[in-house]
């Protein structure tokens, strides 16, 4: 939010620092009262059913007054102290930003080798340096070299003198920490400017300089090039060096570059007083939580990366140098130390109160101008959200501690560890009992999107083209921790799969009977489907996508327990669109447009509304907008789908009709194929014989209604047999599976001669491809001059040739023996 209203203000040629702090403020009050709404009514769009009586903002005044309670509790118990310490400074916001909001991208750069000559000596004793920022020099306290490298032993204790600062000597020191084949195995220290450099510089006892300004600009230190831009000095500095002749070299080198999450800049790490929390005490006990189970994270790698980062955890520096936000409680008096004489307060009227105890009536206070990282606030939202500190509210009550928090892999330190930390320190408890972590969203080549990539999808945009639930079920399907490559192809299919939806509803709807025939509908609501009497009973292909369906129910169910969201929607899939719609409406058509049985037809529709209306409350979570609208449409629905029951597990199926199914849809697909192979025309009905054991035959038989619809057989020559019949070799013979198979008469479903006639001419033009394709590959001038994607084209094109030309004359020559044999 800050970012966004500072470009803004500098589109208009305004900074910060020209409208003053309450000026400032209000433009981004101004700005979030205009767009502040877009993510949530985003949300609202994606159907997120919260209760929006209870959003909160960070700013509320509930939430500040639980930050100022967290911070002086914290205080008070020593964890919170203030201090100078070196942070990741962003000159352009003109604060301290976190460890963790700190991307490292390698880039192309530059290392520059110096001359540092040492002092007392001769022209020839000096050392060379190697460094990516040339400019820091300035901040050198010392140099340092490896006890090891002899090549630099005469060097230790002696001397150095830092170019261009008029002689100034620092000394040079060794260490074990300096990398003797990194550069040129001398190491400047910096150690007002770099991490490491710093922590060896507490070691060894050197002092501190800073070279820069707040806003990446040399200081006086830098002596000349006070002023300059960082980037200018670096330019500079290098020309002059050159001149000086304390220039060695330069060369292309590639390195580790820090930049801020938020704009994007290079960082400078720079020492400044700021606000810490002691993480130590607090880590200890969210690893706890974890080890002791109290706390489960999913994915559980995830649970390694969290455990590590709180072991190795630094001190949170919490404290920003920016105009919005939670103002730190911290009050000082005017005249006095700041870093000794400061008060920690509820409220100005508190501190001033303690203030005058302390120094007198006449004492002056003001506020520290810092505010608190925004981090800080969001690590208590799982019960400052409550009423937290207040203990006694009834939503604090009710509703902490809360069983599953959902969020993004990216923010797992950010976040979701902080608020564990701050729930056991405030409240005794872990804040959840688990943690979701969600993959991030990407563009269709995996990139993370951006504007500067131009990628970014926003989805009110994607809603209006696809719909909603077909958004939300393709970024449901994602695996748990794993980014999703968010395509419009995956789009498009799930949008598919919506439009799917909606026509079986519609096909249900329409082969209901009519709301006055009472006996109809007494009929049908007589079905049972929760006993297992009841659906043994059932005719097999109702059996079959009954069983079906109550496996599906006890599988989605353990995975949402489990929250495998992504198992669970494809679950859900397979079953609707390879059973449901593919087979069983199919099934139904039997049942209800050729049966001529009233009986047969109540057992059919009872089994769609029981399945369809079982298929849309386990889809609901997915897909809530659709499957309302469908679930309301259904006769005798007294309540919303969201608030309906879900479905029961563990009810009745029977395997063997679902083997005994599987066999009839293998015969189906087998006598498909073959239909397919031979170019049958959908309309025209064929002569089958099926021939099986006499089990088999029964329950085939049974169904012969549904065989012939689903394969278009003419059903008055549909003949079921324990041998094959005396036609069978003028007969395409298939298998369907082990002791089922089917004899489909040739004459039923071609011409045979006039196939022989065209396959013949078919295949002396395919002949001829060939020959032509082989022709190419046996010139060597072809094959050698040729460009080699060229010629392996032309491979390609010829093995795909001879390929096909094999089946052609297989087929013809099957042809021609059933003309000779009926000849």
């Amino acid at each position: 939010m800050l970012l966004v209203v500072e470009r803004m203000l500098a589109a208009e040629g305004v900074k910060r620092a020209d409208l003053g702090r309450d000026e400032f403020t209000k433009r981004v009050w101004e700005w979030k009262q205009k767009y502040g709404g877009t993510i949530t009514n985003q949300i609202k769009r994606l159907g997120a059913s919260c209760d929006w009586t209870r959003e909160r903002f960070t700013l509320d005044e509930q939430l500040s007054r639980a930050v100022v309670e967290a911070f002086i509790r914290l205080h008070e118990k020593g964890l919170i102290y203030q201090g100078s310490y070196m942070v990741n400074w962003s000159p352009n916001l003109q604060t301290a930003v976190s460890d963790l909001e700190v991307e490292y991208s390698e880039e192309p750069g530059t290392l520059y080798y110096i001359k540092y000559r040492v002092a007392g000596g001769s022209k020839s004793d000096y050392l060379t340096i190697a460094t990516t920022r040339p400019e820091t020099l300035f901040g050198d306290t010392a140099v340092a070299v490896n006890p090891q490298d002899e090549r630099y032993a005469k060097f230790i204790g002696k001397q150095a003198i830092v170019p261009l600062t008029f002689g100034r000597h620092v000394p040079i020191l060794s260490d074990k920490y300096v990398d003797k084949d990194f550069g040129t195995g001398v190491l400047k220290i910096s150690p007002g400017h770099d991490h490491n450099d710093y922590l060896l510089a507490r070691k060894l006892g050197l002092p501190i300089l800073n070279v820069m300004n707040k806003d990446g600009t040399l200081n006086e230190v830098a002596g000349l090039y006070a002023g300059l831009d960082r980037f200018e000095a670096r330019k500079k500095l290098w020309s002059d060096l050159e001149e000086t002749g304390l220039a060695v070299k330069k060369e292309a080198h590639t390195s580790r570059v820090p930049r801020s999450q938020r704009g994007g800049e290079i960082i400078e790490p720079l020492v400044s007083k700021q606000w810490f929390v002691s993480m130590e005490p607090l880590a200890e006990r969210a690893l706890e939580a974890v080890s002791k189970g109290e706390l489960t994270i999913m994915p559980e790698r995830f649970e390694k990366i969290y455990n590590h980062w709180l072991s190795n955890i630094k001190d949170w520096c919490i404290s920003r140098q920016l105009w919005w936000g939670h103002r730190i409680p911290v009050w000082y008096v005017s005249g006095k130390d700041c870093e000794e004489e400061y008060i920690v307060a509820r409220s100005h009227r508190e501190a001033l109160s303690k203030a005058q105890e302390k120094y007198g009536k006449n004492v002056e206070i003001y506020q520290d101008p810092d505010v608190l990282d925004t981090w800080f606030s969001s690590s208590l939202w799982p019960f400052s959200t409550l009423g937290w500190p207040d203990e006694s509210a009834e939503d604090f009550k009710r509703f902490y501690p809360t069983s599953v928090l959902e969020t993004g892999h990216d923010i797992l330190f950010f976040w979701v560890a902080r608020m564990v930390m701050m729930g056991i320190e405030f409240t005794g408890t872990v804040p959840f009992s688990n943690v979701y972590l969600h993959g991030l969203i990407r563009d269709s080549q995996g990139r993370k999107m951006s504007k500067t990539l131009g990628n970014v999808i926003d989805p009110l945009d994607t809603i209006a083209e696809y719909g909603t639930d077909a958004l939300r079920f393709t970024l449901a399907l994602g695996t748990a921790g794993q980014d999703l490559n968010l395509s419009m192809e995956r789009l498009t299919s799930n949008k598919a799969f919506t439009n799917k939806l909606w026509n079986a509803g519609k096909f249900i709807l329409r082969n209901l009977p009519h709301q006055d025939d009472t006996l109809a509908w007494e009929a049908l609501l007589a079905h049972k489907f929760d006993k297992v009497e009841s659906v043994v009973k059932l005719p097999l292909p109702e059996c079959w996508v009954v069983s079906k369906l109550h496996v599906l129910v006890d599988e989605v169910t353990a995975s949402y327990e489990k929250l495998f969201f992504g198992d669970v929607g494809r679950e859900i899939y397979d079953f609707f669109w390879a059973d449901f719609a593919d087979w069983y409406i199919e099934v139904s058509k039997a049942r209800l447009y050729h049966s001529g049985d009233h009986s047969v037809a109540s057992v059919s529709q009872a089994a769609l509304i029981y399945i369809f209306g079982s298929i849309l409350k386990l889809l609901h979570p997915f897909m809530p907008f659709v499957t309302e609208e469908l679930w309301q449409a259904l006769p005798s629905r007294q309540e919303a789908l969201i608030v309906s029951a879900w479905p029961p597990t563990s009810l009745p199926r029977d395997i063997d009709s679902i083997k005994k199914f599987e066999n009839l849809q293998a015969l189906t697909r087998a006598i498909r194929n073959v239909r397919a192979e031979y170019a049958v025309e959908p309309a025209k009905l064929i002569s089958a014989s099926i021939v099986a054991n006499p089990d088999v035959i029964q329950y085939i038989s049974g169904e012969r209604e549904v065989l012939a619809l689903l394969s278009r057989l003419d059903l008055g020559n549909v003949n079921f047999a324990e041998a094959p019949p005396g036609d069978a070799n003028q007969s395409v013979h298939v298998v369907a599976s082990e002791g089922l198979e089917a004899y489909l008469p040739l004459s039923d479903m071609v011409d045979i001669s006039a196939e022989v006639q065209r396959l013949s001419k078919r295949l002396v033009k395919m002949q001829a491809e060939y020959d032509g394709l082989m022709a190419r590959l046996g010139s060597s001038s072809f094959v050698e001059k040729a460009p080699e994607d060229i010629v392996r084209g032309v491979r390609e094109k010829a093995a795909e040739a001879e390929e096909k030309l094999t089946l052609t004359k297989n087929r013809l020559n099957f042809l021609k023996s059933k003309v000779l044999i009926a000849n």
